[in-house]
């Protein structure tokens, strides 16, 4: 039997204010993306925001509905946007952000697993990892370097391509 050590590598912050200029600008995106979130079930807002490597900004946000398998991420909102609408501009980086009026998040909130595998698969399309900023209101700041720190063990098989 052989012994496999796995490290998550990625940056912690105490706060947005330590980020460097463009990390934080994006997270303000994050929170405007926030917004718009439609959320009235859950009451759980999430926002996320891409920056492009044109300095374009994309926006994404939840959106629930009464069934509950028909909403989606805010990850995905702003990933799939630009997988239809930008492929040819990678992505350089995506904050995310979450709120609720329930209680007071402590901490970042990590994207699902749908979201982590979508975003692995475009990292693979653009052949460039994405740098991942996490946030809250209060709390640390995590930053990672691609998808990797996420899922060591990605769902790929060439052979299907």
């Amino acid at each position: 039997m052989t012994n496999h050590e796995i490290k998550i590598a990625f940056q912690e912050y105490a706060s947005v204010k330590e980020l460097e200029t463009t990390h934080r600008d994006l997270c303000a995106e994050a929170v405007k993306a926030m917004e718009n979130s439609h959320s009235p079930y859950s009451k759980f807002r999430v926002g996320a925001a891409l920056l492009l490597k044109s300095g374009k900004i994309i926006h994404g946000s939840n959106q629930e509905n009464v069934a509950y398998p028909s909403g989606l991420c805010a990850e995905r909102v702003a990933l799939f946007y630009w997988g239809a609408n930008h492929p040819a501009d990678p992505i350089i980086s995506m904050a995310v952000t979450a709120h609720t009026d329930e209680f007071e998040l402590q901490k970042p909130i990590t994207s699902c697993g749908s979201c982590l595998q979508v975003l692995a698969e475009y990292e693979k399309k653009q052949k460039q990892p994405v740098k991942v900023i996490l946030f809250a209101s209060k709390g640390p700041v995590w930053v990672t370097n691609g998808i990797e720190a996420f899922l060591p063990f990605l769902f790929f098989e060439d052979r299907l391509s």
